[in-house]
């Protein structure tokens, strides 16, 4: 593995724990001007291999060479010496400060004693020519859409001297259009000999821009390849340990959606400029999917119907009878509950157990008066955990530890554990493997079929397509489009309808 073409070599890396092994003597290797794909399941030890490469984590046994020369990686300014920088899926800009300002946060040039922000600009600007994007350096982050935050990452890291970026699920948040610019800077960024360390589950991504693909499974390296030497059907056994035969292919539901008294029916809602006279049924054992662009509404209607926004106009009806949701706890009280789209910031506390976050919506149900009957939470929680299939060494360990696919099984475990007539996810699935994916799915499809209705909002239109009994097309918060699923052929077809045409 030692060549002069290595940007990177992580030889024999072991790391557990809580005497819990997560890494076992894994080998990985990046080459100059490569870029290399890192796949695997929730749990498979991606992050924890990356992290120890960032210097957040110490291998327990093993070593790292940058340049065919052993370094020692003990810190995050040790990784940044060594020419690592890291993008990752939760952006860490300080929203309020400029773009420049962010790109040099700690590091900022200095004149007379004083910060000097014009010769950040100056630099930032040089950094974005030399990407051949454009983006304003005096721009404030918080205004800038979510493609010139990702620029903005990448050229902190670049600031940096970085010949190796990490690039954690970077197209995550990215309409269509922005990736396809992301993935045109990623050939200039190879063209000059920067190596990058791509991860991502999404394997026509990994097609378009890889050269190898290296996957973990149970905290070994299962293969390292080139692309052009497998195929997706032998990534995603790989990933699983099994074929997925039929989990992301639709199938026919009519039979369990219900007639009669409609769960939920919306009426004429309104809430601010992105949700606009809105109206629809949704039945009992009815999937309900909402498509539409970046910025059409999905996720405004979500939040309206939930009570995190003010509905200004319209009503809301729960099996038949006019409910007032005006906040969250309303909305939980008619029986409705909402799986945020972004799941750290939303739906976690990051620093509590992963058996407290479990509880936080439950806390009525073990309460003994003024106390909490403790030996009753901790069973519900496990009851949760199995039922998820959370992979999790102890419930009491922080929720920030696990992988992001075993954090949104607790984000979606503690709001089925509330027992709502209507679930509400959005983008259940981003950033999360195959395997998960496809566990997930089936928990909906399972959901629906004992008489609950759920909405989906989903950019992936495959898994859209695979539960929806029906899918509204949103545009500029209207409806524009109420499709049974049998009336779209296929995921163009509904691309054609998002786009208008």
């Amino acid at each position: 593995m030692n060549t002069p073409d290595n940007a990177v070599e992580m030889r024999s890396i072991s790391k557990g724990f809580n005497g819990v092994p997560v890494l076992k003597e894994v080998d990985f290797e990046v080459r100059r001007g490569e870029v290399h794909a890192l796949a695997g399941g929730n749990g498979a030890g991606k992050s924890t291999l990356m992290k120890i490469l960032q210097g957040v984590y110490h291998a327990d046994a093993g070593e790292i060479l940058i340049d065919g020369k052993p370094a020692a990686i003990n810190s995050i300014q040790d990784a940044k010496s060594a020419g690592i920088g890291m993008v990752f899926q939760e952006f860490s800009l300080v929203p309020s400060l400029t773009v420049a300002q962010n790109i040099f946060l700690a590091s900022e040039p200095l004149a007379g004693g004083f910060i000097d922000d014009r010769e950040a600009v100056r630099r930032a600007k040089k950094i974005f020519d030399e990407m051949e994007v454009r983006v304003d350096p005096k721009a404030e982050v918080s205004r800038l859409g979510t493609a010139y935050w990702q620029l903005t990452e990448i050229a902190k890291a670049l600031s940096q001297n970085a010949k190796v970026l990490i690039m954690d699920e970077p197209t995550a948040s990215l309409a269509r259009h922005e990736t396809e610019a992301l993935f045109e800077l990623i050939d200039r960024l190879k063209a000059r000999g920067i190596s990058i360390i791509y991860i991502s589950h999404r394997m026509d991504e990994v097609y378009r821009i890889a050269d190898r693909i290296t996957i973990l499974r149970d905290g070994r390296r299962l293969l390292t390849e080139p692309l052009s030497t497998v195929t997706p059907e032998q990534i995603v056994e790989g990933i699983v340990g099994k074929k997925i035969e039929g989990q992301l292919a639709y199938r026919e539901r009519e039979h369990t959606v219900h007639d009669g008294v409609p769960l939920l029916e919306v009426r004429g809602l309104t809430s601010g400029p992105k949700v606009r006279d809105i109206s629809f049924v949704l039945r009992p054992g009815e999937i309900l999917g909402l498509a539409g662009l970046m910025g059409s509404g999905r996720t405004e209607l979500a939040r309206a119907l939930f009570g995190i926004d003010r509905a200004t106009s319209g009503e809301i009806l729960i099996k038949g009878k006019k409910a007032i949701i005006g906040s969250p706890k309303q909305a939980i009280a008619a029986g409705l509950a909402l799986i945020p789209e972004d799941r750290r910031a939303q739906g976690l506390v990051l620093e509590h157990s992963v058996r407290d976050n479990l509880l936080l919506p439950l806390l009525g149900n073990i309460s003994r008066g003024p106390l909490l009957d403790i030996g009753e939470g901790k069973k519900l929680s496990s009851s949760l955990i199995e039922k998820l299939a959370v992979k999790v060494a102890h419930p009491n360990r922080p929720v920030r530890l696990l992988s992001g696919g075993n954090q949104q099984k607790v984000v979606i475990a503690k709001w089925l554990g509330t027992d709502p007539e209507v679930l509400i996810l959005d983008e259940p699935t981003a950033g999360v493997d195959i395997g998960t994916k496809s566990e997930i799915l089936d928990m909906i499809r399972d959901l629906a079929s004992t008489g609950k209705a759920v909405i989906v909002i989903s950019s992936e239109y495959p898994e859209l397509l695979a539960v929806s009994d029906r899918v509204l097309v949103l545009k500029e918060g209207s409806i524009i489009h109420d499709l049974p699923r049998g009336d779209i052929a296929d995921e163009e077809s509904l691309q054609l309808a998002v786009q208008g045409v």
